[in-house]
């Protein structure tokens, strides 16, 4: 019941921790976990073809929307109950389960500043997602208003993109680098440690959801931690309505919080 376009789905820790999530409220329920991983768009939108024509799936959960995607009218077409993962501003009317994107960039940026942290980096992820937009105008927005100078960079979620958009960021001068997951902070921290920069005293990270790498790193990472496993759960509640044919609603994740360890002063 979740396609996933990417490459690096069996390294995220986040969706391993959404899936636990949602399999503690289905699974109950008598409702399998069907996990598909393709390569693109396309692929996604065959895979969900596919599963409607051979009534193969009684629902979806779409993730790492773009703004207006084809993919929620196509779920609409194929009359797949389906629960989106992301902005409501997204999701075209289906069920939403949402964190404020925008508002946790802010506040990462915020605690930074109030670190005296002037120049700070950010490692998004692909700027075609809903979501990294909104996170990037939240960083930006809060940036503005203080008076620093925010440096962009774009990943793609991986480790290895994480460290070369921080090597791309270094000649901007930040002292502090907030990444869009764990995995491009790990990757931040490595090329970090290759240059011969210290974490956190020449250089303050600070990741995204919290999981359990986070605190296994060398320094442990400072995240603005997310409860993901609550993410799934809301999520599977959210399809689990659909699938009785409840009208649609946004259902809010709890707030980040930012947890401080080695890797920010």
């Amino acid at each position: 019941m979740l396609a996933r376009a990417s490459r690096v789905l069996g390294e995220e820790p986040y969706y391993h921790e959404f899936l636990e999530g949602l399999e503690r409220v289905l699974t109950p329920a008598g409702v399998s976990v069907l996990v598909k991983v393709v390569t693109d768009r396309a692929a996604e939108s065959e895979t969900y073809e596919q599963w409607a024509a051979q009534g193969r799936v009684d629902g979806v959960v779409l993730v790492d929307l773009w703004p207006d995607d084809d993919r929620v009218a196509l779920v609409n077409r194929l009359k797949l109950p389906a629960v989106v993962l992301g902005a409501p501003s997204a999701a075209s009317g289906l069920p939403t389960v949402w964190t404020d994107d925008a508002g946790v960039a802010r506040e990462a940026v915020r605690l930074l500043a109030e670190r005296d942290h002037a120049v700070i980096g950010h490692i998004s992820g692909p700027l075609a997602f809903a979501h990294t937009q909104l996170r990037r105008e939240g960083a930006s927005s809060e940036a503005a208003e203080r008076g620093l100078r925010l440096l962009h960079a774009e990943g793609d979620y991986s480790y290895e993109s994480g460290r070369a958009a921080t090597a791309a960021l270094l000649s901007g001068g930040p002292t502090a680098i907030v990444c869009d997951n764990d995995l491009m902070a790990l990757g931040a921290l490595a090329e970090l440690a290759a240059r011969g920069l210290a974490v956190p005293a020449d250089m303050s990270v600070v990741a995204w959801d919290d999981s359990a790498q986070c605190q296994l790193a060398v320094p442990p990472l400072s995240a603005m931690s997310h409860d993901v496993g609550r993410i799934g759960e809301l999520a599977a509640g959210a399809l689990l309505a659909a699938l009785d044919g409840a009208e649609a609603a946004v259902y809010q994740a709890p707030a980040a919080q930012f947890v401080g360890r080695g890797s920010t002063t």
